[in-house]
């Protein structure tokens, strides 16, 4: 097993080298990555929008709109049909998904049905649907009382093709601002995520997605004052609608669209050269412009509207016929706000409305205190690692901290090639790999010592630690991948880069541990011929514990059984510090321009705004406030008036650094994702120790893992420390950890259940214990060195998920040996269930006999 072919070598050190080739581009600037010469690579890892700043804004088409829009148009069509037909007709009208009409004359109603059954033939659905589908029904209610009915497979299509639409707008208007790589995708059937990298301006960005842009040109009504119709009834045909002035100006203003916005071919801000005031010009395509000639060739002197979104623009007197195809836009615009018009002009006009349902932004000088602050916890716990392993196991330990180099640098080059999008998380979970890759080396050194001194050569103790640690490394990660893998579907934004950045360690891990690792240990050997294990740190330390944990298995039961419903009688009864991922509403961090940030002043502004219950509290330094607003209630639009609101109050004295607004929509959505994927991972990793142990294994597994995950909610319902999202995927890695503890043990008892055939099962599990304690202590020792780097100096954003991490990897330690272990004797697990070790001897009067591999001799 020591042995490495010339081929095996080649491949090892062409994978390490090939990480550092991809990683190391990220070391450079983007100036010196563009002088590299062409065959070297030079893409670089992407960094999330709370590393370099930037929005994240979900987006939601309003059903409604387009079922408004499909009875407005199945009314115009079956008036329409009916009128080209000459049949007689009243009570038109349109209400849920259906259009309802009268027929006047009897004998007309066969004839009516006959021409309206083209409103129900099937349609194409494309891409969208997947085939044909049927739009509409047509049915007969009451005599003469035709009704149309809108199909919910027909409304699906609508939106689905909305949305698809919606995508190119919104990618036209976005590309308009000159962003660098913004990203625009679907999600769901009715929803598009749109994440734009280093925007200064989010709400500029919002307020470009959230206009619907219908431009149209329509004549205003002069046949009637405004006032009169305000007071009355606008005439049959005809709407008062307001300018964008302040104070609104009204009109009434025919509904008949004469031109539309769809005729534009361009838009652009200019200046006009009377008055320098900003206009928007404008230029239609042929059919447009002939048609624009043509009305205003017939309407001189009388006014006419130019309305977007249903509000006046200008309402300009023709003076003189415009058959040209071109005009402009005035009005009482701002340099910005005629930019912006034209953007949306010249991008188009969305189907439906878009709702914003949750925004994440980070300004880009907090995204660069993340970076800092990620890059000094990550050097600092690497440190701290890399010297302690130095320091307990001497020159195996260096070797281990060369592999751990090699981990995290694969690490890094398989995110490069990936594209994977680093976040503040993933950096958390760069971080906890660095900790628990140590467990595999730890896994490995600990069984050639205890090999070592069972008898074996220094060789065959080599050979056999990194044989029989193999299996119980394997295990234990695979535990761990389940948890990110289930972790990265169900989770989204910076949970799922915390998902695959984990998921990408675990493989790394164990390739640099079997492999990399194994290389140089082989070589050292092979070179220096050694004769005995180089010493450390742990050589003076005891290594043959004898403590009878089983014995203590009632009072830890009991231990573990008060506090486990204490935390849950706390849970039922205060109310945990939920995020507003869970509970919806507004959360914004703010630094102050100048000085210290006044926080009773904050609270006595924002309290006059009349936005329910607000928190303002120092966050960090004293110049820097986290600010959370309740949900209000509202609908979706009600949380971004909110932050307007806030915006327009504070932010000429306090910077925005990060602002996060979730719906109740979406809160909702999150809550039982979150829920579903703590108990989808619980089930996948009973199934995996099931299959690969026994019954009794995989219970007891889940009986500790959940007693870790209860604790864990407790101590937050005690901290009062936020439960978000990345708590959740806190909780989750708490679960693979926990599991990870576990299965060493388990995978110990295992195989002393094939060696130990009568020693008592309360005996044979303290033996296996104790047996792998020092791995248990100097892993979570190493894992936690990691977290507290990460927890002092990672910053506020994640110190809930390091705070949580650390505690669960002390209760994990905690309920491996206490909880885990005691349950199988529980469960009465048998010995005889299990085959027998072929390398070792029965164990008949309590000492062990170990195969040596050489022919007729052992030792004892």
């Amino acid at each position: 097993m020591l042995y490495f072919s010339r081929w095996k070598t080649t491949l090892i050190w062409l994978a390490v080298l090939a990480g550092v080739v991809f990683a190391f581009p990220n070391l450079l600037s983007q100036d010196q990555v563009g002088k590299l010469p062409e065959f070297l690579p030079s893409k670089k890892m992407t960094l999330g929008l709370d590393l370099q700043g930037g929005s994240h804004i979900l987006l939601q088409i309003d059903r409604e709109d387009i079922i408004k829009d499909r009875l407005a148009s199945t009314s115009d069509e079956v008036r329409g049909i009916l009128r080209d037909a000459g049949i007689g007709y009243t009570g038109l009208s349109g209400s849920g998904q259906a259009v309802q009409v009268r027929i006047r004359d009897t004998a007309k109603i066969e004839e009516a049905k006959t021409l309206l059954n083209v409103l129900t033939q099937p349609v194409n659905a494309g891409l969208f649907g997947g085939g044909n589908l049927t739009e509409a029904t047509l049915e007969e209610t009451q005599p003469g009382v035709l009704r149309v009915l809108l199909s919910d497979d027909g409304i699906d299509y609508r939106v689905s093709s909305a949305v698809a639409q919606s995508i190119e707008v919104v990618r036209r208007r976005v590309d308009e601002l000159g962003t660098t790589e913004p990203s625009i995708q679907r999600q769901g059937t009715d929803r598009i995520l749109v994440q734009v990298p280093g925007l200064g301006d989010p709400q500029r960005l919002k307020d470009l997605l959230n206009q619907t842009a219908k431009l149209t040109f329509r004549m205003v009504d002069t046949d009637m004052p405004v006032q009169e119709a305000m007071n009355g009834r606008p005439p049959a045909g005809s709407e008062v609608l307001y300018s964008k002035d302040d104070p609104p100006v009204p009109y009434l203003v025919k509904r008949q669209v004469e031109v539309s916005g769809e005729n534009l071919v361009d838009a652009q801000a200019g200046f006009d050269q009377r008055n320098n005031e900003p206009i928007v010009s404008f230029k239609f395509d042929t059919k447009g412009g002939q048609r624009f000639g043509q009305i205003t060739q017939q309407n001189v002197n009388r006014p006419f509207a130019i309305v977007l979104d249903n509000q006046v623009l200008s309402a300009p007197v023709i003076r003189e016929p415009i058959l040209g195809g071109s005009g402009q836009i005035s009005g009482s615009f701002s340099v910005e706000g005629a930019n912006d018009l034209a953007i949306l002009l010249r991008a188009g006009a969305l189907p439906a409305t878009l709702t914003v349902i949750e925004e994440r932004t980070v300004g880009p000088g907090l995204g660069a205190d993340s970076i800092a602050a990620g890059e000094i916890a990550g050097i600092i716990g690497a440190l701290l690692v890399v010297g302690f392993m130095f320091v307990a196991y001497g020159l195996l330990g260096f070797i281990a901290n060369l592999a751990l180099v090699a981990n995290v640098t694969m690490i890094i080059a398989v995110l490069t090639i990936l594209g994977a999008t680093l976040t503040l998380p993933g950096i958390a979970g760069i971080v906890l790999t660095v900790g628990m890759a140590v467990d595999s080396n730890v896994l490995i050194y600990e069984r050639i010592r205890e090999e070592y001194r069972n008898g074996r050569s220094l060789i065959q103790a080599i050979d056999a630690g990194f044989s029989r640690a193999f299996a119980t490394i394997l295990d234990a990660n695979v535990t761990t991948l389940i948890a990110a893998v289930i972790l990265f579907y169900l989770g989204t934004g910076p949970v799922r880069g915390f998902a695959i950045t984990l998921a990408i360690g675990i493989v790394t891990t164990v390739f640099t541990a079997f492999t990399f690792t194994r290389w140089m240990v082989a070589e050292w050997v092979r070179r220096r011929r050694p004769k005995k294990l180089p010493g450390g740190l742990l050589d003076s330390l005891v290594r043959d514990f004898g403590i009878r944990f089983m014995g203590l298995r009632r009072f830890t039961f009991m231990f573990s059984a008060v506090t486990s419903i204490a935390a849950m009688v706390l849970f039922a009864t205060l109310n945990m510090n939920y995020g507003i991922d869970f509970k919806g509403g507004s959360m914004i961090e703010l630094k102050a321009k100048d000085g210290a940030a006044d926080i009773s002043d904050i609270r006595a502004r924002l309290s006059e705004l009349n936005l329910g219950e607000v928190q303002v509290q120092e966050f960090g330094s004293p110049s820097e406030v986290l600010v959370r607003i309740q949900a209000q209630g509202g609908g979706e639009n009600a949380e971004q008036t909110v932050i307007t609101n806030i915006r327009g109050e504070l932010e000429d004295t306090y910077e925005f650094r990060r602002v996060e607004v979730v719906g109740p929509t979406v809160s909702g959505e999150l809550a039982k994702a979150g829920t579903l994927a703590v108990i989808a991972a619980l089930m996948a990793i009973l199934v995996y120790i099931w299959f690969r142990f026994e019954w009794q294994f995989a219970l007891g597994a889940i009986i500790a893992t959940v007693h870790d995950v209860v604790l864990t909610i407790g101590v937050f319902v005690i901290s009062g420390f936020e439960f978000n999202l990345t708590s959740i995927a806190a909780v989750l890695t708490i679960v693979g950890y926990s599991l990870n503890d576990t299965v060493v043990v388990y995978d110990r008892v295992r195989e002393n259940l094939r060696r130990y055939k009568k020693m008592p099962l309360p005996k044979l599990l303290d033996l296996s214990i104790n047996q792998t304690l020092s791995r248990t202590i100097l892993t979570s020792f190493t894992t936690v060195l990691a977290l507290l780097a990460l927890f002092i100096f990672g910053g506020e954003v994640i110190r809930s998920f390091t705070f949580a991490m650390i505690f669960g990897v002390l209760v994990g330690t905690y309920s491996s040996i206490f909880i885990a272990a005691p349950v199988l004797i529980l469960f009465k697990l048998r010995s005889d269930s299990f085959r027998k070790d072929p390398g070792v001897a029965e164990e008949t009067d309590g000492t062990q006999v170990v195969e040596t591999g050489v022919a007729g001799k052992s030792v004892v």
